[in-house]
């Protein structure tokens, strides 16, 4: 399987919103001192807490401001704003070049905001997500709705499920699509349409196939789109007009990827078995000639390649290539020449190369005002415009926005993610490569507390879930910042399976769960002690989903190598995550990716049991905190309450164990947040604060 693809798959409280936006809000910022350098504006963050490390709830909380998008004109951003009391998000517009006016435009009072866009200058579309926290996520429930910048003329596109069957019982007449449709794709260009998508599902409710459709959004005239597919289809790649260039299609464990000639026939390009040798997937093109890819290359990694215009084969070397990971990345156009202004990737840390001269002297401009930060400039028509938005963040900063004017060289600030967090007061993160005891290297990232330390410090090994998907990246994160703020060096490895780093490293976590997983972690450790950072007497290991498994996994598989573990919406057993069919696995991936990654559970039913937590729970004999969302999908609650009663019938004595109800796989709301952390801080500083290890009292 292809290492990006592995992890792939209306009243409210306005007043309090705007009075939120109102703390954050920046004046429009003065004209700079230096020609060549642009001037800038902070926020003021709030006052931290005197004589401890800042509370629990500052770190989990939903970010004041996220996910701004700049219109195409350049005169407004659109983004989602947070209320701390309901826990909800709407949908807001600021006007910078009026004094970053706020206008609430849309808002929900059961749901939250879940993805939204500008149709133009003046309309936004957005649609509805409760996010279900681990419930079946229906890819066309979401509903449609779209709405003016200043608020007015909302009208309902695309009907939710709810939605449908109440027009049913009271014969409302609409002109909203049912809720079988849902919203594909936003084009870039003046049309005043969107795509929209049409699902074929299974008994099983798996996606089978996509039909798509451009609905004009004030008309609602709908038009359908390439008729004369291939059958099969469950991805379209659509150019910045909306146009389909390529597509993929699926059936059973086969997958085949095409291309649109220009006669607007569909030609067969590469076909493959999705999990062994899958296809090359399709990431941008022009509309024109140029058409980009992502696949594999002789050194193992994922690159970036051309399709030969003429003969729609790809090209024998890559457009870029990032030496020691896979290209994961995003094209960056012009939306009315259509040209290919840059590309934004990730290696270590996100990053941007600007074929666009232009861009490029924008980017240096930028760096050097906003120095010490990856600065991401979103760019619409900022050839014509002159205008960008910058995401600007580092390690320690969570994300800050601004506006960037070329003409005048003026950045104004217009909000920011968490103004509450004090920069000064958050740990450094480093990313490293390590060498497993096979000689396979894998990256470990390591946050490490503020300040000196008078020795050696307690560690917490945080496990990423997955587990076949990167796990990390560099930046401000939550929890491991949480963690170091409590006093705890936070090792982060990216084991064996992870993606996002080659396919060797990828391809040896296969059929490798409870085993070399597992030693990856304790080699990490066994570095983090060599560099002197870490006391491997106070050392727990933790993690959610995969991670919980690892972390139980680990304390058997190591006795003695961790005082305690945690594990929230774990896996317990791996037959489970064949045999519980009301998680929200398909019937594809269980029979043929968890086959092929995790094992066949009939010719290697034993390996399974041995490498199973539940199984071996006799085996365990530190400390565990477990929790677990009654609502899981992806991972049942069986897991959680079947291993406690192991633990229980083995006589485990420090077994601290909690439960939330209205929570699916991770947690959703804040409360949940605060409680369980807060167990999790309690239960870290009962069992590593001693430099000794503590007295075993669970059954031997």
């Amino acid at each position: 399987m292809n290492p990006l693809r592995a992890g792939r798959l209306t009243a409210w409280a306005s007043l309090c919103a705007l009075a939120a936006l109102g703390l954050m809000a920046t004046p429009a910022l003065s004209a700079p001192a230096a020609p060549t350098t642009p001037t800038m504006t902070t926020t003021t963050p709030a006052a931290a807490p005197v004589g401890g490390p800042p509370p629990i709830a500052d770190f989990f909380r939903d970010p004041q401001v996220r996910r701004p998008k700049l219109s195409p004109d350049g005169r407004a951003v659109a983004l989602l704003v947070s209320n701390s009391q309901s826990e909800r998000s709407a949908l807001a517009v600021i006007e910078p070049d009026q004094g970053n006016r706020i206008t609430l435009v849309a808002s929900f009072t059961d749901s939250d905001i879940a993805f939204f866009d500008w149709v133009g200058n003046d309309r936004l579309v957005y649609t509805s997500g409760k996010d279900e926290a681990g419930k079946r996520r229906a890819e066309n429930s979401a509903g449609l709705w779209t709405v003016r910048r200043d608020g007015s003329e909302r009208r309902q596109l695309i009907l939710t499920r709810y939605a449908q069957e109440s027009r049913l019982e009271t014969r409302i007449i609409t002109r909203a699509l049912p809720y079988d449709w849902f919203l594909y794709a936003v084009p870039d260009d003046d049309s005043g349409e969107v795509v929209v998508g049409y699902g074929r599902f299974d008994a099983r409710w798996d996606l089978k196939s996509v039909q798509l459709a451009r609905l004009n959004i004030e008309t609602q005239q709908r038009r359908t789109l390439e008729a004369k597919s291939p059958p099969n289809v469950v991805h379209w790649e659509l150019d910045p007009g909306g146009e389909p260039w390529a597509l993929q299609t699926r059936e059973e464990n086969r997958e085949a990827l095409y291309f649109k000639t220009d006669d607007g026939a569909w030609t067969l390009a590469q076909a493959g078995d999705w999990v062994e040798s899958p296809t090359a997937e399709p990431l941008a093109s022009d509309g024109r000639g140029l058409r980009l890819v992502v696949a594999g290359t002789p050194a193992g990694t994922q690159a970036l390649y051309r399709i030969d215009p003429r003969t729609l084969k790809q090209e024998d070397e890559p457009l870029v290539s990032v030496q020691g990971y896979d290209f994961l990345g995003e094209a960056v156009f012009d939306a009315e020449s259509r040209r290919l202004l840059g590309l934004h990737y990730e290696n270590d840390a996100p990053a941007t190369h600007w074929f666009d001269p232009t861009l490029k002297q924008m980017q240096a401009e930028i760096d050097g005002a906003l120095p010490g930060r990856i600065n991401r400039l979103a760019c619409r028509r900022c050839l014509k415009t002159g205008r960008v938005m910058v995401t600007s963040m580092s390690d320690t900063q969570p994300p800050e926005y601004f506006l960037y004017d070329h003409a005048t060289r003026k950045l104004q600030a217009f909000g920011a993610a968490r103004p509450w967090i004090r920069a000064s007061e958050m740990a450094r993160v480093d990313l490293s490569r390590v060498r497993a005891r096979d000689g396979l290297e894998f990256p470990v990232m390591v946050t490490r507390p503020r300040g000196q330390a008078a020795g050696p410090r307690p560690a917490v090994m945080l496990v990423h879930g997955g587990p076949f998907v990167r796990g990390t990246s560099w930046g401000w994160n939550a929890l491991p910042q949480f963690l170091a703020s409590r006093g705890y060096v936070v090792i982060e490895p990216e084991f064996r399976g992870s993606s996002g780093y080659g396919d060797r490293l990828f391809r040896a976590g296969w059929r490798q769960w409870g085993e070399g997983m597992i030693d990856d972690l304790s080699d990490a450790l066994a570095w983090s002690v060599k560099q002197g950072w870490v006391d491997p007497k106070r050392v727990c290991i933790a993690g959610a989903s995969y991670g919980g498994y690892a972390s139980m996994m680990a304390l058997i598989k190591d006795p003695g190598q961790y005082r305690c573990g945690v594990s929230w919406a774990g896996v317990t057993d791996l037959d489970y995550l064949f045999s519980l069919d009301w998680s929200d696995a398909s019937d594809a991936s269980r029979r043929f990716g968890m086959t092929a990654m995790i094992g066949d559970r009939v010719k290697e039913a034993e390996r399974l049991r041995r490498t199973s937590p539940l199984r071996r729970a006799a085996d365990l004999k530190a400390p565990v905190l477990i929790a677990h969302g009654i609502e899981d999908r992806r991972v049942p609650i069986d897991h959680a309450t079947d291993f406690r009663r192991a633990l229980e019938r083995a006589g485990h004595k420090e077994v601290e164990y909690v439960t939330y109800d209205g929570e699916g796989h991770g947690w959703r709301m804040l409360a949940t947040d605060v409680d369980f952390f807060g167990r999790m801080e309690r239960f870290l500083a009962k069992h590593l604060a001693a430099r000794e290890p503590a007295a075993t009292t669970g059954a031997q």
